[in-house]
């Protein structure tokens, strides 16, 4: 399946969770704190450089936007969190209905969280660890930005974050991740092709 996803096509932006497309097939949500490079990576592993829109200024995705595959699949982008900038009203709003997404959207197979190679495992990310495993929603963790640490200190860190998730989210798995360099895109399609083909 791997041209598949060069199939993605913005389908909606939807400011709350009512506005969002009908409950039905498979999709798989992109979740991460703002600047972790999450648009990047949605951008990297469909082939379509300007499919999510990327920014210097974090917090830029402040609705959740679907990108559709097929007719009965999906990707969706959900917004960043953990941006000082973001009104306190938008902040307020996600952090309510984030959790009711993750929880009650009988489409979502699958959770994509990204988090920045140098600074896993943050607040914001164990939150959102937290709301899915109380879900009981599959994680799979893209530690991004790779590119920007040598090898060896980038596999420490990937050990370290695996063994964390062990201890206290067995059902997470994680990788490395850089969109500069375009590693780990094939382990990371192949995570969707898991969570998308019925």
């Amino acid at each position: 399946m791997t041209n598949y996803y060069q199939r993605a096509e913005f389908q909606l932006s939807a400011p709350s969770l009512a506005e969002l497309p009908p409950d039905q097939g498979r999709e798989v949500a992109f979740a991460g704190r703002s600047n972790a490079g999450k648009s990047s990576a949605l951008n990297t592993i469909t082939n379509r450089r300007a499919l999510a829109r990327t920014s210097k200024t974090p917090g830029r995705t402040q609705a959740i936007n679907v990108f559709r595959l097929d007719e009965a699949r999906a990707l969706v982008d959900l917004p960043g969190y953990g941006y000082a900038k973001v009104p306190e009203a938008i902040k307020r709003h996600w952090q309510a209905a984030l959790p009711e997404y993750l929880a009650q959207r009988q489409a979502l197979v699958g959770l994509m969280l990204i988090m920045d190679v140098r600074h896993p495992l943050t607040d914001y990310d164990r939150q959102m660890l937290e709301w899915c495993h109380h879900a009981g929603l599959a994680v799979h963790i893209l530690l991004t930005k790779a590119d920007k640490l040598k090898r060896g200190p980038a596999t420490a860190t990937l050990h370290q974050v695996r063994k964390q998730l062990q201890a206290e989210f067995p059902n997470t798995t994680a990788q490395l991740f850089s969109s500069l360099k375009r590693d780990g895109v094939e382990e990371a399609r192949a995570q969707l092709d898991r969570w998308l083909t019925v």
